[in-house]
């Protein structure tokens, strides 16, 4: 998949890429070596450890680079606070990472015992435990079946309110 996007984008060519899901900076590591110099990479992402393990990655390439702490929707903010007035090329790359499952203080994974929390950006709104104390049983059940494609959606939206009830769900166990 990484060939196709840079085939898609064709950043040997150079210019400005934005790279608006950054993570751990496979793919935007794939378009600076294609720059090789004659080029700029904005990169864009929710989670501040995500960026900082790119600006690790990617601290070895000479091309401008721009890190930015925020979500992919703001994309068309992002360029104009750096005065850029085109784009040549970008990449959103969505759904969790698996540096979110595999480090369990996420609450993303239910493989080990973790707090509950499943934010993208930790240090903004409510973890997933805290939304699972006031959510009515329907709002349970919308989310289930429109992000999850969960037939029993319903039926396991009624069960969390009832666990809740004895005890509230705050482990990712």
């Amino acid at each position: 998949l990484r060939e196709a996007c840079l085939g898609f984008l064709e950043p040997q060519r150079g210019g400005t890429f934005v790279d608006c899901t950054l993570g751990g900076g496979g793919h935007a590591e794939l378009v600076l070596r294609a720059l090789s110099g004659r080029g700029r990479l904005i990169g864009i992402d929710r989670d501040k450890d995500a960026l900082r393990a790119a600006q690790e990655r990617l601290r070895e390439f000479s091309c401008r680079k721009i890190f930015v702490h925020d979500n992919y929707s703001a994309v068309k903010r992002v360029i104009e606070q750096y005065g850029i007035g085109r784009i040549d090329g970008g990449l959103l790359d969505l759904g969790v990472s698996s540096y979110q499952l595999d480090v369990r203080e996420r609450g993303f994974s239910y493989m080990q015992s973790a707090p509950l929390d499943m934010r993208m950006d930790p240090t903004r709104g409510q973890s997933a435990a805290e939304w699972l104390q006031t959510a009515e049983e329907a709002d349970i059940a919308w989310v289930l079946k429109t992000y999850g494609e969960e037939r029993f959606a319903k039926r396991i939206a009624r069960a969390i309110v009832e666990r809740n009830r004895e005890q509230p769900m705050t482990r990712t166990k």
